[in-house]
């Protein structure tokens, strides 16, 4: 089991799927939220883009709808991203939203929006800053290639700027969920000022890509191998195979790969954020959207395997043999992750299924039921000796499992126990 913080932060347990918002000046070019370390603009080039923002199609309810039909739980808005520029009303740099054409500070609409739908609102904000003078700019990952004339490279002068900016953010906009710090390239350390964010949200969690320890660890775009997280974990992961801001033409991942990639991380323990990138007028795509809408619908008919529940694939799930030449190479094919809640076991097919059955090895205990909680109906399982493992024991075999009828789907099943599964 993960352990528990045994405070105000155990709530991260129960809030298991959450969106991702980055949106900010790169949704004007539309190429990608890197635009200036990936791209070939130059700084002056892409901060004019400030005067062109105006994004008056901009409604956090629509945004909000969207993640409720989704099933999202919170929402982690980008505070600040790489470029430096800073979407809420801040006294600290006249680089900010409120210098735009549209002049009205979003972070503040959306938090009431949040606020009035009793929807926890997480602010992301980044350790580089590719605009402020006093940010040490050296060519390092995620920087950039050296300061600009006028640039006075100071990381303690910039962390003074930074705390500055975060008394804004936590004490301005109401209760904060989460301190999403990103890419501490400097690799700055001071664990004091996450203490000073603890004191002014008491209960706040913070990851750990900061100046201190954090809370729990944010895996990028790819979720680790191992059955179970052994720390507090959210897994982050965006519906553009390309960027996390939007982009036209953007290669979006499949329905499927999005669900499997959820259906991991959830399974292990983890949590899961998954990112939209708005456009510069302040909509969602409607590809997004309906991405998004699809994805709840999956959700909502499995989400009992997750919510409530704890990683169990050490109970069984790994379906191995022996290579046919008896030698000790091992073949594994459809492994499965279970989770477990009370008398219930379920099995997580987080994986393209090899064929129609889904043999849980070791696994030898016949349940009362196996559902496939994708629509309810009920499947064939035995426990039985099988050609395959004829030299072993019998083991409990899901069959007939409707793999071709939901071909764009990860299959979750609920096995239902009386209390030996216990034992």
């Amino acid at each position: 089991m993960i352990p528990r913080f045994q405070d105000a932060r155990d709530r991260f347990f129960d809030m298991r799927f959450g969106m991702f918002v980055h949106w900010g000046l790169y949704a004007i070019p539309a190429w990608h939220e890197q635009l200036l370390w990936r791209g070939n603009a130059t700084r002056k080039e892409y901060e004019r883009l400030m005067h062109r923002f105006d994004p008056q199609r901009f409604d956090p309810e629509a945004w909000l709808d969207v993640a409720e039909a989704a099933g999202m739980q919170y929402v982690c808005f980008t505070t600040k991203h790489h470029d430096g520029f800073c979407m809420w009303d801040t006294k600290e740099t006249s680089y900010n939203v409120m210098n735009t054409p549209y002049g009205k500070d979003v972070l503040a609409m959306l938090a009431e929006a949040c606020a009035k739908r009793g929807m926890p609102l997480s602010l992301y904000y980044s350790c580089p800053d590719w605009h402020h003078p006093n940010y040490p700019n050296l060519g390092r990952h995620h920087e950039m290639f050296g300061p600009r004339a006028g640039d006075e490279p100071d990381l303690e002068k910039y962390y003074a700027y930074v705390r500055r900016q975060i008394e804004e953010l936590l004490t301005r906009y109401g209760p904060i969920y989460q301190w999403f710090w990103d890419v501490n390239v400097a690799e700055h350390r001071d664990p004091s000022i996450n203490e000073r964010i603890r004191e002014l949200q008491p209960g706040i969690l913070i990851n750990n890509r900061g100046p201190g320890d954090g809370d729990y660890s944010t895996p990028e775009r790819h979720v680790p191998e191992g059955g179970v997280f052994r720390t507090p974990t959210e897994a982050c992961q965006s519906l553009g195979r390309e960027s996390w801001g939007y982009r036209e033409n953007e290669d979006y991942y499949s329905d499927k790969f999005i669900m499997q990639s959820m259906d991991k991380a959830l399974a292990m323990g983890g949590n899961y954020l998954l990112n939209v990138g708005p456009r510069a007028d302040g909509t969602l795509d409607p590809i997004n959207a309906a991405t998004l809408r699809r994805l709840g619908d999956w959700f909502g008919r499995v989400k009992e395997a997750f919510l409530g529940a704890e990683p169990a694939s050490y109970m069984g799930g790994r379906d191995e043999i022996v290579s046919s030449d008896e030698v000790h190479s091992v073949v594994a094919r459809d492994h499965v992750l279970l989770t477990r809640k009370g008398n219930h076991l379920y099995v997580h097919a987080y994986k393209d299924l090899q064929s129609d059955c889904i043999v849980l090895r070791p696994l030898d205990k016949q349940p009362k039921r196996a559902v496939l909680l994708n629509d309810g109906r009920e499947l064939d399982c035995a426990v039985e000796l099988l050609p395959w493992y004829w030299k072993e024991k019998p083991y409990l075999r899901l069959r007939r499992v409707p793999v071709n009828e939901f071909a764009g789907e990860a299959l979750v099943v609920r096995l239902e126990f009386d209390d030996s599964v216990a034992e």
